[in-house]
């Protein structure tokens, strides 16, 4: 009963959601593109034994990556790869091309994931995090798919909206095989949901299982050699609307002591890539843009680059001293510091990490990054870290060794998922 309720409450609302996907489109034209994949039409051929992964957005096609490629080195697979937003399929195309099949997730209704499943086939279906449909994993537990939650986590405020709808989160739960999860506290939370805790595992997170492949790091120091002989060059990536104005003020205050430093901006969302080259303008800075291909004077002369490509932003923390990670000054939780860390660079964020809070607490106990809670009190900081060198190599080197020292969730994962391949 709760599902049906579930699933007729999708149906009225099905306007509204493709309303949205059509307002989004106004800023992001692809949200208009592949409609029918949103409702489980495909073009390509369909597949048998198929492995799904499932990677909600960006950041889950970049964590799963490793795990992807390794799977691919030890085993020939149909890997189909899904996501819901554009820019995850951009990044999916960059990073597989056509050594897997792609499309996007379609939405929840009991039709559209019964196309899915039928067309695809998947001998198992993997989940990023916490993208927890009912149809879709209820349908695939009805034809004996399974399911397996990985990299799993849930917050505090999710476990209690799923403790309010407890006939729905009982079936939900019911047609997972096996979770792993990201920390002890997300495990106890699915307990306290109700999951078995014999088919729980703990394996940490996959995402400090970063591969900073040879090209990566050969791209990376050619583009720190295309700006110049910099006396300090910083990164903010991932920053969200409201943060940007601080990160220029920020700077503006830093060029006043190291008139030659370089911030590298890199707007999450690439609808706002326009809207923050104005916000550069209008403070009057040197801007060059990496989508315009500028010239090796114009990169040596800017004071501002701004990051307006796509699936880059793991070359551009490597041609930095140190990198600011944004959603974190504004109550957007903060983005995944990893990344910039396995370049062995000093990481700073705002306060608001909840989206990665054991990360940063470790992190901070590591002393390998630095909490900043505004304008002025980052671009203090980053001047002690400009004028301390020594410092900066220091909490990037720590910065590298919490990444090092917490990998293994990969090899982990792999292994569960060959369990039920085989």
């Amino acid at each position: 009963m709760a599902r049906f309720i579930y699933s007729l409450l999708l149906y009225l609302l099905s306007p509204l959601v493709f309303i949205h996907l059509w307002l989004r489109g106004k800023k992001a034209p692809e949200y208009r593109k592949r409609l029918s994949e949103r409702l489980g039409f495909y073009a390509q051929k369909a597949t048998t034994q198929s492995v799904v992964f499932h990677c909600a957005s960006l950041g889950e096609v970049i964590a799963a990556t490793p795990m992807i490629k390794k799977l691919q080195q030890q085993q020939e697979l149909n890997i189909v790869l899904t996501c819901n937003t554009p820019t995850g399929s951009a990044q999916i195309k960059k990073t597989f091309g056509d050594t897997v099949k792609h499309v996007y997730l379609p939405l929840d209704f009991c039709g559209a994931v019964a196309r899915f499943l039928t067309h695809f086939k998947p001998n198992v279906l993997i989940i990023l995090e916490t993208e927890l449909w009912p149809n879709l994993i209820t349908t695939a537990k009805k034809r004996n798919i399974p399911v397996l939650l990985l990299n799993a986590r849930l917050s505090e405020k999710s476990m209690r909206g799923y403790q309010n709808v407890k006939p729905l989160t009982h079936a939900i739960l019911s047609g997972i095989s096996h979770i792993a999860a990201h920390n002890q506290t997300d495990a106890e939370r699915f307990v306290a949901l109700g999951y078995p805790q014999s088919q729980l595992t703990i394996p940490g997170s996959i995402k400090f299982d970063v591969s900073l492949s040879a090209s990566t790091c050969e791209h990376a120091n050619s583009f720190r050699q295309s700006l110049g002989p910099r006396p300090f060059i910083w990164i903010a990536g991932s920053t969200h609307e409201g943060e940007d104005a601080q990160l220029l003020d920020a700077h503006q205050q830093l060029c006043c002591s190291i008139p030659n430093a370089l911030l590298i901006l890199v707007p999450r969302h690439p609808e706002r890539f326009d809207t923050v080259a104005d916000l550069v303008h209008q403070r009057s800075f040197k801007l060059s843009r990496k989508s315009h291909h500028p010239s090796r004077s114009q990169l040596t002369t800017c004071q501002v680059l701004l990051g307006d490509t796509l699936g880059e932003l793991s070359t551009l923390y490597g041609g930095a001293d140190t990198a600011f990670i944004g959603g974190s000054l504004i109550e957007r939780g903060g983005h995944n510091p990893l990344e910039a860390a396995a370049f062995g660079i000093a990481v700073l964020t705002g306060p608001h990490t909840f989206n990665f809070n054991d990360v940063y607490q470790g992190m901070f106990a590591n002393q390998a990054c630095k909490l900043v809670t505004n304008s002025h009190n980052l671009a203090d900081t980053l001047l002690v870290l400009a004028n301390n060198p020594a410092q900066t190599k220091k909490m990037g080197q720590a910065a590298l060794h919490f990444v090092k020292q917490n990998q293994g969730a990969v090899d982990h994962c792999i292994t569960l998922i060959s369990h039920y391949l085989d």
